[in-house]
C-alpha cells in the first residue's frame, strides 16, 4: 500500500510512495557494506570539505527548504527555517570533528609495554529520524558517521520523507559518493523493516547499528538491541 505524505493545515496529499519492499531495503544495506570498504579510507579533510558544503548548500536554500518541512508535517515557517540552519550547524560542527580523530598512546602499568589505540570506523550504521525534526536530526545522525568513515541506512518517518530525500540530494551533490548514504521508505519502523534489520542484527554484515529512539514506535522495535 502507498504511503501519503499529507499536508496536516489542509489535509491534502503532497506526495505518494511506494514502501520499499524487504529485496529493496537488503539491496541498500548490501550497497551500504560494499560501499564501507573503500569510503573507509577516504582522507578526513575530504570529509570535512563535503559536510562543509553541504551545510552551505542548506544554508542558501533555507527559505525553500522551511517551506518543504512545513507543507509535509505543519511546523510554523519560521521554525523550520531556523531548523535547517540547526541542520546545517550539526553539519559544520562534525565536519570540525572530523579533522580530529586521533588515537591514544600510553606506557603500560607495568612501565615496559605500551598501549596504542587507534580509532577507525566500524561500519554500516541504520539511522532512525523522527517526524517532529526531520533535518536536524537527520544532520546530527548524518553528520558523525560521514565524519567517522561510515556508511548509512537510514530510515525516515513515514510522515516525512520528502525532508530527507531533499537532505540526501543536497549531500549528494557536496560530492558525498554512492552508497555511503542509503535512504529507505517503509511503512513502520519495525514492520516492512523487520526482516532485513533482524538480518542486520543478528548477522556479521556490521558490527553496529546507531539507534536514536524519538518514536514510540522506534522504541518498541529496537528494544532489546545494541542502542
Amino acid at each position: 500500500m502507498a504511503i501519503a505524505t499529507i499536508n496536516p493545515a489542509t489535509g491534502e496529499t503532497v506526495r505518494t510512495f511506494e514502501p520499499h519492499t524487504d529485496a529493496q531495503v537488503d539491496e541498500r544495506i548490501a550497497r551500504a557494506a560494499d560501499t564501507f570498504r573503500t569510503y573507509r579510507r577516504t582522507p578526513l579533510p575530504m570529509r570535512a570539505e563535503r559536510m562543509l558544503r553541504a551545510a552551505a548548500i542548506l544554508e542558501a536554500e533555507q527559505e525553500t527548504l522551511g517551506r518543504l518541512m512545513t507543507l509535509e508535517m505543519g511546523k510554523p515557517l519560521a521554525e523550520s527555517q531556523a531548523e535547517i540552519a540547526y541542520a546545517a550547524e550539526f553539519l559544520r560542527w562534525f565536519s570540525e570533528e572530523a579533522c580530529r580523530i586521533d588515537g591514544r598512546f600510553a606506557i603500560a602499568p607495568n612501565g615496559v609495554g605500551r598501549l596504542l589505540t587507534m580509532r577507525q570506523p566500524v561500519g554500516p550504521s541504520y539511522l532512525i529520524t523522527p517526524w517532529n525534526f526531520p533535518m536536524a536530526m537527520g544532520t546530527r545522525k548524518i553528520g558523525p558517521a560521514v565524519a567517522a568513515g561510515c556508511t548509512m541506512i537510514i530510515k525516515p518517518a513515514k510522515q516525512t520523507p520528502l525532508s530527507m530525500l531533499a537532505l540526501a540530494r543536497i549531500l549528494e551533490e557536496s560530492g558525498l559518493p554512492g552508497g555511503v548514504l542509503n535512504v529507505t521508505v517503509g511503512e513502520g519502523y519495525g514492520m516492512r523493516l523487520g526482516g532485513p534489520v533482524e538480518e542486520v542484527c543478528s548477522g556479521d554484515l556490521s558490527p553496529e547499528l546507531l539507534f536514536r529512539i524519538d518514536h514510540t514506535q522506534a522504541g518498541g522495535f529496537s528494544a532489546g538491541r545494541p542502542t
